[in-house]
């Protein structure tokens, strides 16, 4: 019988999901946290001393990863190509992601359950599910997603859409105003959870999906009907209503700082989460890629399209943590929660993930931030 592999890190700060410690040593033993001790403890083993400006998180997790490395999901579906999008994250702290198909048919769609299934059973490290952001949008708010991607919903969809099943976690991000009555309900019944994007619809209209089940909402300002004195729209409705978690991008590009620090005081740090929503560029080789048959290129740290419109973020997570945290009135406790315990929490995962604590993974991300 092999001895045990125990291993230990010495962190200046530690973030354990909740506090943010100062001088923690956290002990491991096959992959699994065993202790959490004062950083003058000295375990018989080997312990691995941080940098003076390190914090020590759970890993992080992004819902939003449309590529990495090269690799845009939509161009490689199959489990190769999540574990090169993975790979790539996994430099920046990401530990845990939610590969995303942006508007597909439903035979790409179906091809990117089979790839997430694939990447799971294969043990990919880190591939959490899958989140389908489109094609049920509204064309008024297509962003970068092509108005001849987007369809209709038939009944059959559900299905579809529900069809990775307990193997992962299925997210789909759609229009309510675009879908039936019942739709929403009907994918949540499966397990799904839905949230609202790219889409005008209004305070009524949020409500009523919120009432079937809808449960959050994407990349909040981009593409949604926005705040209004009379007419809340998509973003009133994240701000107000207590039970909708929000993803945002938190890049200074896609939502100006006084609009994601006035939007956080609202939110908070239980509700928000921070998505990279990243392309092909991260983590990659080049500064530019094909999108639907579009050139994309980084452009002064924005990804844009040749008329010079944001499409897509070049964002890493680790990136976006420090900015949430320099730039968006969030105290660095509450910008890791953003990436950690909280979409660990929407995704129903916070039994498994989010969490530095005795019985735990011992599954960490290093941030490197003074203050």
């Amino acid at each position: 019988m092999r001895p045990p592999d125990r291993r230990a890190w010495r962190a200046p700060r530690l973030f354990d999901g909740r506090t943010l410690w100062q001088d923690r040593l956290v002990v491991a033993e096959d992959g699994v946290v065993t202790a959490l001790l004062p950083a003058s403890s000295q375990p018989d083993c080997p312990v691995e001393d941080l940098p003076d400006d390190a914090v020590l998180a759970p890993g992080f997790i992004d819902i939003q990863v449309n590529g990495g490395g090269g690799v845009m999901f939509n161009d490689a579906l199959d489990a190769e190509g999540i574990a090169a999008i993975a790979a790539a994250h996994a430099r920046f702290g990401t530990r845990g992601l939610l590969p995303t198909l942006i508007s597909g048919s439903r035979d790409e769609i179906a091809a990117a359950i089979a790839a997430a299934r694939a990447a799971i059973a294969g043990g990919v490290p880190g591939v959490l599910g899958l989140h389908l952001e489109g094609p049920f949008l509204n064309p008024e708010r297509h962003g970068a997603h092509p108005v001849a991607k987007l369809l209709r919903p038939e009944p059959e969809d559900v299905d579809l859409l529900a069809s990775l099943g307990p193997a992962g976690v299925t997210l789909v991000t759609l229009a309510p105003e675009c879908v039936p009555p019942g739709f929403v309900r009907a994918l949540v019944k499966r397990g799904v959870r839905v949230c609202a994007g790219h889409s005008n619809a209004s305070a009524a209209q949020m409500a009523a999906a919120r009432a079937e089940g809808l449960s959050g909402v994407t990349h909040l300002f981009n593409a949604m009907s926005q705040l209004g004195s009379r007419e809340p729209g998509v973003v009133g409705a994240a701000m107000s209503d207590p039970h909708l978690a929000a993803g945002i991008i938190a890049d200074g590009h896609h939502v100006a700082w006084p609009s994601f620090q006035a939007a956080f005081r609202a939110i908070g740090a239980e509700r928000m989460m921070l998505v990279t929503d990243a392309m092909a560029t991260v983590g990659g080789p080049a500064d530019a890629f094909s999108l639907f048959g579009e050139t994309i290129r980084v452009s002064e740290g924005r990804l844009v399209n040749r008329e010079g419109r944001l499409a897509g973020a070049h964002l890493d997570m680790a990136s976006a943590v420090a900015n949430a945290h320099r730039h968006g009135g969030a105290s660095l406790a509450e910008a890791l929660a953003m990436a950690t315990t909280t979409p660990a929490a929407f995704l129903g995962l916070a039994d498994s993930h989010g969490q530095i604590a005795p019985g735990r993974r011992a599954e960490f991300s290093m941030l490197r931030i003074g203050g």
